[in-house]
């Protein structure tokens, strides 16, 4: 049932993921996905609330900026899935930071990141996400990723990704399928808007790429997947939370993220003898072959 107070929805029987029979998961999967797109559009209002009104920003302990904005918008998801899927651990960027992180050994799991591209919000620079992804035996198969400043909205299960206008009083629109496009003989690359690295400038001369566009957040996995791009290699640090909502829709428009030993980038990764929990190696995103 719909609560337009907290503008989240109610469930009494999430169910346990794993177990759930064939014939309803296909049902439970696109309520459950409604319940994130709803979610993320919830926390997407509240950050353009304080995006219009003007962000009070701090530092974390790495120094990356972290604003009222993602407090708000992580609290207003974690209240949501919290209620619609009480059996279901989350871990939620801001939560990690201060140190509560749930038992997911063996589970599945939420992953979130309330507020994706902070520099690109303190900036005023659209390019800012809220992600939400389901992860199951260490795979993204169900991933919602918002723009609020854009009114877009991408949303994925397993093999359907589809993209949504989002209007101004928060409503979602009708869905448009997307999927990637197959890989010709002149790429065209994304990049990140604030942290490319040498090491992605020189995978990009390596492989003969010169057309590329710097890209803010999660936005870069969902134009893979909406075809308007074909790689994207990332050759910095980033963490589960950024990627898993993307990666879900570009994995189910056809795409694939993959490390640099080309295996599946795998998500849950828990002491980390290299890096620490929840931290991604290096990799690389791309469209179809």
């Amino acid at each position: 049932m719909y609560n337009p107070r907290s503008g989240c929805w109610n469930s009494t029987s999430a169910g346990n993921l794993d177990t759930m029979a064939a014939d309803g998961r296909k049902a439970q999967e696109a309520n459950m996905l409604d319940i994130l797109e709803r979610a993320a559009v919830a926390a997407g209002k509240a950050i353009l609330d304080v995006y219009h009104a003007g962000p009070e920003v701090s530092y974390k302990a790495d120094c990356s900026p972290v604003t009222d904005a993602d407090e708000s918008a992580e609290k207003i998801i974690l209240d949501c899935l919290a209620a619609a899927f009480p059996d279901i651990p989350v871990v939620a960027e801001e939560a990690v930071a201060a140190g509560h992180i749930p038992d997911i050994e063996g589970k599945s799991f939420f992953l979130v990141d309330p507020l994706d591209g902070t520099k690109e919000f303190v900036g005023r620079n659209g390019d800012f996400t809220v992600n939400i992804a389901l992860i199951e035996k260490g795979e993204p198969v169900a991933g919602v990723v918002y723009a609020p400043a854009l009114g877009i909205l991408y949303a994925a299960t397993r093999n359907k990704a589809k993209k949504a206008v989002v209007t101004g009083q928060h409503d979602i629109g009708t869905p448009t399928i997307i999927g990637c496009r197959s890989r010709g003989d002149r790429l065209v690359a994304l990049a990140s808007k604030h942290h490319n690295s040498l090491e992605t400038i020189a995978y990009l001369a390596e492989h003969g790429i010169t057309d590329y566009e710097a890209i803010g957040s999660s936005l870069k996995f969902c134009l893979l997947a909406e075809g308007l791009a074909d790689i994207y290699p990332r050759l910095s640090r980033t963490m589960e939370w950024d990627t898993a909502a993307g990666d879900a829709v570009l994995r189910a428009a056809g795409g694939e993220t993959v490390t640099m030993d080309g295996n599946p980038l795998a998500y849950g990764k828990r002491n980390q003898t290299t890096d620490v929990d929840f931290a991604n190696p290096y990799f690389v995103s791309r469209g179809k072959n």
